[in-house]
């Protein structure tokens, strides 16, 4: 029986890497002060910035980051697995990249992801928004060892994007992370029951650490970072949109035994399918692979 500690941390990013940095550390500091040995943290950590040019000026390079060297060496000083949920990462052909980074205990780079779905929505009050008018998607799903866990990588928008999820599954994620920035609207509606389906159908751990407040460019966002158990249960929240640590024990048998009571990604089936809804419609096909 594989136990491990994950804590899930909870932000109110600003315009200021350096100012986000010092907030996060502290707060990492706590989460491995309660004994946690991996610690995620939310979308865009390093700062939350609606303007291109403020973009322009502030974010870098991945050597030069200050919140990837800043979580880097918080992993090797606290012996921990450190998520960085995202941050804004200039690459080299001068687009930006949504990326994830986990560090190892000894400061090691583990893996990387950059978030795949972009979030361009038209939402209800006139609230609307185009990441890929700034972000660069990426293409490539990511799943990594965690000691003998295995961890599987989202952030925000691509949690309504079900067949990522079933992917990394298939791939023997049995923990999913979502780190995200949800708006306060989107959150209300839909961020709790999202979260809990992910975990159900797949029959693994949600771990989403989340941004949460009004911030200094000007939105809000949902807060409510959540840890939800195979069968999904929420077994901790920050039930509010203030900074916090919440803190609970992954226990990856429940993830064997709830595939094992319900084992739909061994019983699905490839599928074809047609529509008659007039016009020519594209060919469906659904994969149990």
């Amino acid at each position: 029986m594989t136990i491990l500690k994950a804590a899930a941390i909870q932000m109110r990013s600003g315009k200021d890497p350096r100012r986000n940095s010092a907030d996060m550390a502290g707060m990492v500091r706590e989460a491995a002060a309660k004994g946690a040995t991996y610690i995620q943290t939310p979308e865009m950590t390093g700062a939350l910035l609606r303007d291109k040019e403020a973009r322009a000026s502030v974010f870098t390079s991945e050597d030069q980051d200050v919140i990837v060297t800043t979580a880097r060496q918080l992993a090797s000083e606290l012996g921990v697995f450190l998520h960085i949920g995202s941050t804004a990462i200039l690459r080299a052909d001068g687009k930006l990249a949504n990326r994830a980074f986990l560090f190892g205990p000894d400061g090691s780079t583990l893996a990387t992801y950059d978030k795949i779905h972009m979030f361009d929505v038209d939402l209800d009050n006139g609230e609307s928004w185009r990441e890929s008018s700034a972000y660069e998607p990426g293409t490539q799903a990511v799943v990594t060892s965690l000691g003998e866990a295995r961890l599987g990588f989202a952030v925000c928008y691509d949690l309504r994007f079900p067949q990522l999820f079933r992917a990394e599954a298939l791939s023997g994620a049995d923990i999913l992370t979502v780190p995200a920035a949800f708006t306060r609207q989107t959150g209300e509606a839909h961020w709790h029951v999202l979260l809990r389906a992910r975990a159900i159908e797949n029959g693994a751990f949600v771990i989403a650490a989340a941004q949460g407040g009004l911030h200094e460019d000007g939105r809000e966002t949902y807060g409510h970072s959540l840890i939800v158990d195979p069968w999904g249960r929420i077994v901790a929240e920050a039930d509010h949109d203030e900074p916090a640590v919440i803190v609970a024990e992954i226990d990856l048998s429940q993830s064997t035994a709830a595939r094992r009571k319900i084992p739909n990604l061994k019983n699905a089936r490839d599928f074809s399918a047609t529509s008659d809804i007039g016009g020519e419609a594209p060919p469906m096909r659904g994969a149990a692979s």
